[in-house]
């Protein structure tokens, strides 16, 4: 018999401790309603990231200037936005650059089903269009640095409109309100920034974005070719059908009223619910 007796060996079984099976069950339901800020909140973003995208949907663009909390939380989290853009049919767009983010309605590739839209597009009218243009020519003429710095008065915009006033226009006062409804809608839009002055606007940086330079030559063109056309005898005034060249799409983008009309470029994207709910082309 020998005098070495094996070692016993252990055989009991692994105990699980219930109590760490709770904690972790109770982390893991941490981390699900980590983001909840109301009732039943199941939202995969935090309050920061929640506010820059209501703030895109809201208005025309975010920026560095006009929402600076927000511009730093796309900045952060600008794949978790695109993403839930995208699951309304929507596209982000972020220039780091000049400092300004935005959304587009997302097109379909499809030829036979096209997307629901949630936003409008609505069209310039010709005085907008002018003005527009005359705000993107500024703004590249200007060589400082930083955003936001080229400074326009109302008095300025008027006289630079009146200069595409046809020969046959006499009715001055109905002309200069369509150039202030034209002022107003781009304040609206933050392309013109309000300043102690009401009469003084600075031109948002954002305008390079709406017009890149092969744009703004474009309807710069159609604004010269506009205003050839409103004179008497000139052979452009039949020359210039819809569906031509003409970035507008006809000669006037506005209605004998001041309306704009329907269907042509030049567009400007609004923040607008589609109430119809029907599908864009």
């Amino acid at each position: 018999m020998s005098d070495t007796t094996p070692a016993p060996v252990d055989e009991t079984v692994p105990f699980d401790d219930p109590t760490s099976v709770l904690q972790d069950d109770e982390r893991d339901e941490r981390d699900e309603t980590s983001f909840a800020l109301f009732e039943g909140d199941e939202g995969r973003l935090d309050d920061r990231q929640r506010r820059a995208l209501v703030a895109l949907l809201r208005n025309s663009y975010v920026s560095a200037r006009t929402h600076a909390d927000e511009w730093r939380a796309v900045l952060d989290a600008e794949h978790q936005l695109r993403s839930r853009l995208n699951d309304l049919f929507l596209e982000l767009h972020v220039d780091r650059d000049r400092e300004v983010a935005w959304k587009r309605q997302a097109r379909s590739e499809s030829q036979r089903q096209a997307f629901p839209t949630l936003l409008r597009d609505l069209p310039y009218t010709r005085e907008e269009t002018i003005v527009l243009v005359y705000l993107r020519m500024r703004l590249r003429a200007d060589t400082r640095p930083g955003p936001d710095q080229v400074v326009v008065d109302r008095s300025e915009i008027l006289g630079h409109v009146a200069g595409f006033r046809p020969a046959t226009a006499t009715d001055r006062t109905r002309d200069e309100g369509r150039v202030a409804k034209a002022v107003e809608r781009l304040v609206t839009a933050r392309i013109l920034l309000r300043t102690t002055d009401p009469d003084r606007f600075r031109v948002a940086s954002v305008v390079e974005v709406l017009l890149p330079l092969e744009r703004l030559l474009e309807l710069d063109r159609w604004v010269q070719s506009t205003e050839a056309s409103t004179v008497p005898g000139n052979p452009a005034e039949s020359e210039n059908p819809a569906g031509s060249d003409n970035p507008a799409g006809s000669e006037d983008a506005t209605t004998p009223d001041g309306a704009p009309t329907d269907g042509g470029e030049p567009r400007l994207q609004a923040d607008e619910l589609d109430e119809e709910g029907e599908t864009g082309a």
